[in-house]
C-alpha cells in the first residue's frame, strides 16, 4: 500500500522549485510555512499512526509535503485547500512523484470552515499542519461535521498545542481545551523545530493527537448550551462562576441556582471544571435560556 521510491517526497529543492514555478510566495495571512524535511512529514504520519486502510482528510495541504507522506501510509488521501494556485497544482503534482497512488487523491477546492461533505468514503482520520491562525475553529469544525474520525493529530502554534491539551487546573486551560475534549481524549505528542519550515516561522510548533471518545459525553444538553456555557465561563477569567455566568443565566443568583444545582460551586472558577461539569450546569440552566438555545 505504500510508495518505496524515496524520492517521491518533497524536500527543500523541490518546495522551493514548485513555489517559484507556481509563483508562490508564502503569505502570513493563510498561515502558510510548507514544511521541507521529509523526515518530519513521516514522523507526522507515524504519530498519528495512520492505517493502510484509513482514509485520511487532510487541511491546508499547500504544497504536497505532508499529502504524499500521507498517500504512502494511507488507502485514502482527501486533501482541503482553499488557495487558488496550491489548489491547482496539487494534483498534477501527486501524479507526478506518486503516480500510483494518485487515484487515491481527491482534492476539495474549498474552505475547511465551509465544508461538511468530502467525496469519497468517510474519513476514519484528520491529519494536518493547520495553518496557525484559524487552527482551534477548523479542528473543531472538521469534529463535528465529521463523526467517522476517529483519531487526529493536528501540527498547530506551540501555545496552541498546550491549551487544546490542557487539564483542568492549568493555567492555559480554556475554551479550546473544554471543546476539544467534548471530542475527544486530546493529548500533546510532540514538537516540531522552526528549521523544518519555509519560511521559518517565528513562533515552535507542537504535535497534538486526539481520539474520538468512545461514548459522547452524557448529557441531556445540547453541544449549543453546552458550549454557551463554556463561553461564558472564560468570557471573564479572572471571576467566580457566579460572576461569570450572571449573563448566561440571566442574573447572578439564576446563575448560583444553577450551579448549585449542577453540584459546581458558585465560588469555582471556569478553569477548575471537566467538560462534564459544564454539561451539568448547562443542564440546569434557567429553562428559557435553554429553549432559545435549542431554537437557534
Amino acid at each position: 500500500m505504500s510508495s518505496t521510491d524515496p524520492e517521491a517526497l518533497l524536500g527543500p529543492a523541490d518546495i522551493r522549485e514548485l513555489a517559484a514555478a507556481l509563483g508562490v510566495r508564502p503569505t502570513k495571512q493563510r498561515g502558510q510555512n510548507f514544511v521541507i524535511d521529509a523526515n518530519t512529514v513521516r514522523r507526522i504520519v507515524r504519530t498519528a499512526q495512520v492505517r493502510p486502510e484509513d482514509v485520511v482528510v487532510e487541511v491546508g495541504p499547500g504544497l504536497g509535503s505532508l499529502t504524499l507522506a500521507l498517500l504512502e501510509a494511507a488507502d485514502r488521501v482527501t486533501a482541503v485547500e482553499i488557495d487558488d494556485v496550491l489548489a491547482g497544482a496539487l494534483p498534477a503534482t501527486i501524479a507526478a512523484r506518486m503516480p500510483e497512488r494518485a487515484e487515491r487523491f481527491a482534492l476539495v477546492h474549498s474552505d475547511a470552515l465551509q465544508v461538511t461533505e468530502l467525496p469519497g468514503p468517510p474519513p476514519t482520520a484528520l491529519v494536518a499542519n493547520l495553518p496557525y491562525n484559524v487552527a482551534v475553529p477548523v479542528l473543531l469544525h472538521m469534529l463535528d461535521n465529521f463523526p467517522s474520525i476517529e483519531r487526529t493529530l493536528v501540527m498547530v502554534q506551540s501555545e496552541v498545542a498546550d491549551r487544546l491539551a490542557a487539564a483542568p487546573g492549568s493555567k492555559v486551560y480554556g475554551v479550546p481545551s473544554v471543546k476539544a475534549n467534548w471530542y475527544a481524549d486530546v493529548k500533546r505528542a510532540g514538537a516540531i523545530g522552526r528549521s523544518v519550515f519555509w519560511p521559518a516561522p517565528n513562533v515552535d510548533s507542537g504535535l497534538v493527537a486526539l481520539v474520538r471518545r468512545a461514548e459522547p459525553v452524557k448529557t441531556t444538553a445540547s453541544k449549543r448550551q453546552v458550549f454557551a456555557v463554556v463561553d461564558a465561563a472564560f468570557a471573564q477569567r479572572r471571576k467566580t462562576l457566579r460572576a461569570a455566568l450572571a449573563g448566561w443565566a440571566g442574573s447572578a443568583a439564576a446563575a448560583e441556582a444553577a450551579l448549585v444545582a449542577a453540584g459546581v460551586s458558585p465560588q469555582a472558577r471556569g478553569e477548575s471544571l471537566t467538560v462534564e461539569e459544564f454539561a451539568r450546569i448547562a443542564e440546569n440552566a434557567p429553562v428559557a435560556r435553554n429553549k432559545e438555545l435549542g431554537q437557534q
